[in-house]
């Protein structure tokens, strides 16, 4: 039994009853909702349930793994309230045309508060960002459903091992050619070449990333995607018609093109409709692919760093060795991500009125906003001075020399399973 006392574990039993929750979206119309306005009734209500929720999380979580309990309350409440405010400012239309996300601006208050005022002794307890982080993790794996896969047929799936596996590959060999160390590259390869923010929170779980590297990552992920939802349309308008002069195959040639570069699901989706409606379509059903491959990237970084010594040597890989070192609540993203695909191909799921699964929908939810919970205390543990060091200005060139290199080379895959492969295919 003790060996089921570690935060992984923790973390992923304390993620069941959220799994549970979202199971019964329906009946509960939706679940709780992250509010848009903070003047309505039903606002503070949907507030309220996300508090009640994640303080039993933590304080079970607290109580269990022997934390200190005194003054986890008073900080748990400043937290929370710095994490609603970033998701409220990320929801306001302004914010939302140019692309931020709720995370950024969750790093961003916890970053002025821990470098404008001193972090007092008192808001130190509920300061736990990779506990948060893992339960948000978990809760992803229910949004990631196998039949996104089959969505954009094999031309949608090779496209996404192709660019995952070159992408992060070249990442990699370049961030550690810029002298980024072993964790850190790791964790930029997986948010260029996957998903973003999301595939960031996964490998860095998985590499052990430090915290503040982490939040420098996710900051570059969610600042650079802004010009590209409006770069990429403006190059596919003038590339892909060099390529082919059939209209619906160049749509599906831009859509795959920026469905496999922008690294935010939401900043593919802005970006795609300005290229239209195909392109939208097939921009999103690659990315909902590609976001597919974050549990299997991820158990391959777990598999590779179990079979290395401590001091840097290969050992005999083993059973035993993978299990030991491997990361345990990225079975929780695995298996939740199996048991919801599960339920949606026997029709166990129910569609809302905008089309979307309800269930899932609410599991995104709550992963959302344990992601900003845990990006609120990565910002309050982070010095602007770390930001802007030596080390930081590496990865930064690393980042943006993969991205060109992911522009460049998705293109291309996406020129030939759209361009050559579909149509030979089906026509």
């Amino acid at each position: 039994m003790k060996k089921l006392i570690t935060e992984d574990w923790v973390t992923t039993f304390l993620s069941i009853p959220l799994l549970a929750i979202a199971l019964f979206a329906s009946s509960l119309n939706g679940g709780p909702k992250i509010p848009d306005t903070l003047i309505t009734l039903d606002a503070w209500i949907n507030i309220g349930q996300f508090f009640i929720i994640a303080l039993i999380l933590l304080f079970v979580g607290n109580r269990v793994l022997g934390r200190p309990m005194r003054g986890l309350l008073v900080s748990f409440i400043v937290i929370f309230a710095i994490a609603v405010l970033a998701q409220w400012v990320a929801k306001l239309e302004v914010v939302k045309f140019y692309g931020f996300e709720a995370v950024f601006f969750s790093v961003l208050f916890g970053l002025l508060v821990r470098n404008l005022f001193r972090v007092p002794k008192w808001l130190k307890p509920a300061i736990q960002g990779e506990f948060f982080i893992k339960i948000g993790v978990v809760c992803l794996g229910a949004t990631v459903l196998f039949s996104d896969v089959m969505k954009s047929g094999f031309a949608g799936l090779i496209q996404a091992i192709l660019v995952v596996s070159i992408v992060w590959g070249f990442a990699y060999m370049l961030a550690r050619k810029f002298k980024v160390e072993q964790a850190t590259a790791m964790t930029l390869a997986s948010g260029c070449s996957i998903c973003g923010v999301s595939a960031c929170i996964t490998a860095a779980g998985v590499a052990g990333t430090d915290k503040k590297r982490l939040s420098y990552i996710c900051s570059l992920v969610l600042i650079i995607v802004v010009p590209m939802i409006y770069l990429m349309p403006w190059l596919a308008e003038m590339v892909v018609p060099l390529f082919t002069d059939n209209p619906t195959i160049g749509e599906e040639i831009t859509g795959a093109w920026i469905g496999g570069t922008i690294d935010t699901t939401s900043g593919v989706g802005a970006s795609s409709a300005m290229a239209g409606d195909v392109a939208q379509s097939t921009a999103i059903v690659v990315k909902a692919t590609q976001n597919v491959l974050i549990g299997f990237v991820a158990f391959f970084i777990a598999l590779y760093l179990s079979t290395r010594g401590g001091n840097g040597g290969a050992v005999r890989p083993s059973f035993g060795i993978v299990w030991e070192k491997f990361p345990k609540f990225i079975l929780g993203f695995v298996v939740a991500s199996a048991l919801f695909s599960i339920l949606q191909t026997n029709d166990m799921l129910t569609l809302n009125s905008s089309g979307k699964i309800m269930e899932t929908s609410l599991a995104k939810t709550f992963s959302t906003f344990f992601f900003s919970l845990s990006f609120v205390c990565i910002g309050m543990d982070t010095r602007l001075k770390d930001i802007v060091s030596r080390e930081n200005r590496r990865v930064l060139w690393s980042f943006v020399g993969a991205q060109l290199f992911n522009i460049v080379v998705t293109l291309f895959v996406a020129w030939l399973m759209f361009g050559i492969v579909k149509p030979a295919v089906w026509g």
